[in-house]
């Protein structure tokens, strides 16, 4: 049985109307999405540019800033473990961080370059900001304060393997709670890589958590850390 359906010329130029419509939609669409950041400068608010075959947002941007900063800093507490007396298993760990937290600094950096961006300097000082013609230095969650920096470096054996975990811990979930306002932030983390360094960031660093806490608990107690 076959079933024709017949359009008035009244509903023919209705539908006409309304796919040309929605073609000049996705068209204006498509050529404001594809638009290239003026001067290389950054994009502010929740804008999206695309880059080649990539969407990325301004917040994305200043996760990548921003996490730069917050490994470097780890990169420098990491490095103290070796002269300071640390415990062999806070050696291990830190030896893990300071592998994992080189190679996304550099991802993050060439993420950055490819798409024009500024690439700051990993400052593990905080993250530097022009306001007003004058650089600020910003502090990302969890990184430690100057006087934190000061008494971590000051610390020596099991005092320096206490203070480290509790410090690390700190800063860890910081990285995990910069990961959460990444997610949470409408049209980020649309890009493939910026998705993927930040799922594994949120995933390593948390198991990172889990097992300090523990090395922590044997610490304070007085046990030998396992």
């Amino acid at each position: 049985m076959r079933i024709t359906f017949r359009t008035s010329p009244a509903l023919f130029l209705v539908l006409f109307g309304a796919a040309a419509c929605a073609s000049g939609t996705r068209a204006e669409y498509q050529r404001s999405a594809t638009a290239p950041v003026a001067g290389g400068k950054r994009t502010s608010g929740t804008d999206t540019t695309v880059d080649a075959q990539h969407a990325y947002t301004a917040a994305d941007i200043q996760f990548m800033d921003g996490m730069i900063s917050h490994h470097a800093q780890a990169l420098l507490m990491a490095g103290w473990a070796a002269s300071h007396g640390a415990s062999p298993s806070v050696l291990t760990l830190t030896s893990r961080i300071t592998n994992a937290q080189q190679d996304e600094i550099a991802g993050m950096q060439k993420w950055l370059r490819d798409r024009h961006q500024p690439v700051p300097e990993a400052n593990p000082h905080g993250m530097t900001m022009k306001m007003d013609g004058m650089e600020h230095t910003m502090l990302m969650p969890g990184m430690l304060t100057e006087s934190q920096l000061k008494q971590l470096d000051e610390a020596r054996g099991k005092e320096f393997d206490r203070l480290f975990l509790t410090f690390m811990i700190q800063h860890h979930q910081g990285a995990v709670t910069m990961v959460k306002t990444l997610f949470d932030t409408y049209g980020a983390a649309q890009d493939i890589s910026v998705f993927k360094l930040a799922s594994d960031i949120s995933a390593d660093q948390t198991t990172e958590i889990e097992r300090m806490q523990k090395m922590l608990a044997s610490a304070i107690f007085g046990a030998n850390i396992p």
